[in-house]
């Protein structure tokens, strides 16, 4: 069975029901790598004030009991703390006319969906666009991505993001378990206490201007076996199915795989990645395609690098117009961050690990945990005499 993922929900609203399903029963649920994530993706620095008062606190309401899955829809609500404050405005049936009047949106802010959104369904603001195009949607994303990520660590596959850029500053890749699990704890999301100085000083400036700053994340996968995937057609293949969940992600303007654009620039004697003998086994020299060839994995591990452009919501507006007026304007404020580039990381592995888990459900799928693992451990010892001396 294939996995499918669905939420609806707003920013302000009550806030968002997530549905996941396909996952084969007898899978334990950690709701503390759950709390873990989302803990995560509120306190990267450079959140805005929403992010002190958002607690995040989410309710299971079918397809887990007594802590396993029971192969039914996993149903999960997550509250939005701030509800209250906007049920005038966002009630489902009784809205308050002069508090809806107060939350319009008429001045439509450059970079964001608001325009876009109004032209798409030819509303008078923009307000129902913003409330679900917010990026307040990737929590709810972070939680259907923990339960997936639970399925793969039980699979001895990791799913690992690390910051790489904020703006002109760079950040190295972490190159061991101690360096992963210091970004792991950093709320840059780096390994090095420099690094993070420099990062924070960074998003720290942009702030003061009224400006915003963007960069780029890394996901990295390890223990992916060999041969999950398919090039049977073009919307199959794993890595086109990574880059489309993860351009979906606010901001994200670019995705790259192994050496990604860097590639183009190289003749193909130094891209490819040549086959070694080490010891008794058959392996590779290097991975420049990122663990991902002809839209299937190789056995090495997937590397993604994504690049996010600086959020559109500015303390200092851009210029824009008004829609019910026609006349120019600065554009509307909605209380934002400075840089979401660490809190990115988060949603990076949510959604890479919905794809993976979906590839492997599709490929190894079944009603029980037990029989998929049992069909993925047979792959893996034919892969293995495959690669054998």
């Amino acid at each position: 069975m294939s996995l499918r993922f669905l939420t609806c929900g707003e920013s302000h609203g009550k806030g968002y029901l997530i549905i996941l399903e396909g996952m084969p029963c007898g899978l334990a649920i950690s709701k503390e790598l759950i709390e873990q994530d989302l803990t995560r993706r509120r306190r990267g620095y450079g959140r805005g004030e929403r992010m002190k008062l958002e607690k995040d606190e989410f309710e299971f309401f079918g397809g887990v009991r007594g802590g396993f899955t029971t192969g039914n829809p996993i149903g999960v609500v997550l509250r939005n703390s701030e509800w209250e404050k906007w049920r005038g405005a966002m009630d489902p049936f009784k809205v308050d006319k002069e508090e809806a009047a107060q939350k319009a949106v008429t001045r439509p802010r450059p970079g964001h969906a608001d325009f876009a959104g109004m032209a798409k369904f030819g509303f008078e603001e923009a307000r129902n666009v913003l409330e679900r195009a917010s990026a307040r949607a990737t929590a709810a994303w972070t939680v259907a991505g923990a339960i997936c990520k639970t399925f793969l660590i039980e699979l001895g596959i990791t799913v690992r993001s690390a910051v790489t850029s904020i703006g002109t500053e760079t950040a190295d890749l972490p190159e061991s378990d101690e360096k992963w699990a210091e970004a792991y704890s950093s709320d840059m999301g780096v390994t090095e206490r420099n690094m993070e100085a420099r990062l924070r000083r960074a998003i720290d400036e942009a702030g003061q201007s009224g400006d915003s700053l963007g960069g780029t994340f890394a996901v990295v996968v390890k223990n992916v076996p060999a041969g999950i995937g398919s090039y049977g057609e073009w919307d199959r293949r794993l890595d086109g199915r990574l880059a489309q969940a993860l351009m979906a992600i606010p901001s994200a303007k670019g995705v790259e795989i192994g050496g990604g654009f860097e590639l183009s620039k190289k003749p193909g004697s130094e891209v490819h990645d040549e086959f070694v003998l080490l010891s008794d086994q058959w392996d590779r020299g290097s991975n420049n395609a990122g663990g991902i060839e002809g839209g299937v994995t190789n056995g090495q591990d997937i590397l993604v690098r994504v690049a996010l452009k600086p959020i559109p919501t500015l303390k200092k507006p851009l210029h824009t117009f008004d829609v019910q007026t026609k006349q120019g304007a600065t554009a509307h404020v909605e209380r934002g961050d400075v840089c979401v580039v660490p809190a990115a990381c988060v949603v990076g592995e949510a959604m890479t690990s919905l794809v993976l888990a979906q590839a492997i459900c599709e490929q190894f799928g079944g009603d029980r945990m037990e029989d998929l693992k049992g069909r993925l451990k047979e792959h893996i010892e034919r892969t293995r005499r495959m690669l054998h001396a």
